[in-house]
């Protein structure tokens, strides 16, 4: 019944992927038998040729309200069910370690949404890596999605790694025993986009690596 009507609320998001994992890869496993992880779209899928910091900022500002939305709906649903829940939040837990207390891209992995690109970002086959994340914890059992273990991106495949101002991706493809600091030198990414601040008041978006990609376009 839960299940039914959670697949209903998502069949008026058309746009938007969604899944059910479990929680076995994470903190909290043993506290939430389960996780919801959904994509949400930008609204302009953007490449190179059409990319500009202010229409990628616009992009992620647009999918964060549809993101809200839908969290809000669930949360009323799982309320009134009285079904116990958790929404895990989006940012790290701080500037040294820059890992999220659940990880929305592994979430996303193991429901089948997609796979990690050598840029270090879920690639779905639908939308390429330019969609927002999300998930909510349930303490229920789901049909749970087919975890995806390899990267689906060519080996030849250069474009994200090329397109980095920075020199900051690895060029190597993901797999489902990759860490981050295989792939990418995060800790760079994060003090570039960071320099950011003083002048835009948060990071530079810096979407050059999700315009790059072929997939979703």
């Amino acid at each position: 019944m839960l299940e039914k009507t959670i697949r209903n609320l998502f069949l008026t998001y058309p746009r938007v992927l969604y899944g059910f994992t479990d929680t076995s890869y994470s903190s909290y496993a043993g506290i939430y038998q389960s996780a919801l992880v959904f994509a949400v779209p930008y609204g302009e899928q953007l490449t190179l040729e059409t990319y500009t910091e202010e229409k990628f900022e616009k992009g992620i500002q647009d999918a964060r309200k549809v993101v809200e939305e839908i969290l809000a709906q669930l949360e009323k649903i799982l309320t009134a069910q009285k079904v116990t829940y958790y929404i895990p939040p989006v940012a790290q837990n701080n500037e040294t370690d820059l890992e999220a207390p659940f990880s929305f891209k592994f979430a996303a992995v193991n429901a089948g949404l997609g796979w990690i690109g050598k840029n270090d970002v879920v690639i779905t086959k639908r939308y390429g890596p330019r969609v927002r994340l999300s998930a909510i914890l349930i303490d229920e059992r789901f049909a749970y999605g087919d975890k995806i273990t390899k990267s689906l991106c060519p080996e030849t495949c250069r474009k994200c790694v090329d397109a980095c101002p920075h020199k900051a991706l690895y060029n190597i493809r993901w797999n489902i025993d990759s860490v981050r600091s295989d792939l990418i030198d995060y800790r760079l990414c994060n003090e570039k986009r960071s320099m950011s601040v003083k002048t835009l008041g948060r990071k530079h978006a810096c979407g050059f690596c999700m315009a790059a990609c072929p997939f979703g376009i």
